[in-house]
């Protein structure tokens, strides 16, 4: 395979021909923020929070969707950089809730991470908000549309992962939607309920409904199973509090499935505490059901 040398934060890194900066980066350790960027989707290069500066170029090119070169010299965090990165911090802040202290994606959510890097608290950016209605209509999924920053990890793991091709754009400007076809709610549109959309999204613009309120994020322990409804073997994490679980959640790592999983395997594990599931063997004597030995 053909590679190429480049220079990164002044350590030199050879990459194969057709890599970004930012894969090439990763080669070396170096974490270049990102928000609409996602390994198992199409690059995008929307939320331009990758930006990086590579010499003799007098923009900041997005890393995630930009090819290495030969001789390419690239800086992952100088000051220009960390500007650009705080200024569209900022800009996504400013329309966005700060409820960070009662958000179910609190731990797990990128902005606020990126936010705490970048010592961003709030944004001089002022003028109208959004003041979207929460959509619950879904039986698995919340939709905070507030908290959308645009990023299209949605709608792409909708068409690329799942090929249901529910969630797009709509209308321009300020009053641009990553929402349903028609801008219908969740429940009436041809959503399948496969969760890809939740996996994927960096924000609590989306989560799961059956984890609302039960734990924050670094209280869950995840434990590796199987799905035990078809034959795939796609792996999962289930996430435990307080020694009983509350939800499912995608494993990057999976073998057979990565992160994706359909509506049974990610929410329909509901049947365990159910009343009336069998949790001893049962044999009939008499006509009557008892516990077999």
């Amino acid at each position: 395979m053909q590679r190429v040398k480049l220079t990164i934060n002044g350590k030199e890194v050879e990459a194969p021909v057709g890599s970004t900066i930012l894969e090439a980066a990763e080669m070396i350790g170096v974490d270049i923020p990102r928000l609409c960027y996602d390994p198992d989707l199409s690059p995008m290069g929307a939320c331009r929070l990758c930006v990086v500066e590579v010499k003799g170029n007098r923009l900041l090119p997005a890393a995630c969707v930009t090819p290495v070169t030969e001789g390419m010299v690239v800086e992952t965090e100088s000051p220009s950089v960390v500007e650009a990165r705080k200024t569209i911090l900022e800009l996504l802040v400013a329309n966005h809730p700060l409820d960070c202290m009662t958000c179910d994606k609190m731990g797990d959510c990128k902005l606020a991470e990126y936010c705490y890097r970048y010592n961003v608290k709030d944004s001089p950016f002022t003028g109208e908000k959004h003041h979207y209605a929460i959509d619950d209509s879904n039986p698995f999924i919340i939709r905070d549309l507030n908290k959308c920053i645009l990023c299209g990890a949605c709608v792409r793991a909708c068409e690329e992962m799942t090929g249901q091709d529910n969630l797009s754009y709509l209308y321009r400007g300020f009053h641009r939607k990553a929402t349903t076809a028609g801008d219908v709610p969740y429940i009436e549109s041809d959503c399948v309920f496969c969760g890809q959309c939740v996996a994927v999204c960096p924000t609590g613009a989306l989560t799961e409904k059956s984890m609302a309120g039960q734990a924050r994020r670094w209280e869950m322990e995840k434990v590796r199973t199987t799905c035990p409804f078809c034959g795939t073997g796609c792996n999962f994490d289930l996430a435990v509090k307080d020694g009983r679980i509350i939800g499912v959640l995608s494993a990057e790592d999976a073998p057979v499935n990565g992160r994706m999983l359909c509506v049974k395997g990610r929410f329909a594990w509901d049947f365990i505490y159910n009343e009336k599931r069998l949790t001893t063997p049962l044999i009939k004597k008499d006509g009557q059901f008892v516990e077999a030995t």
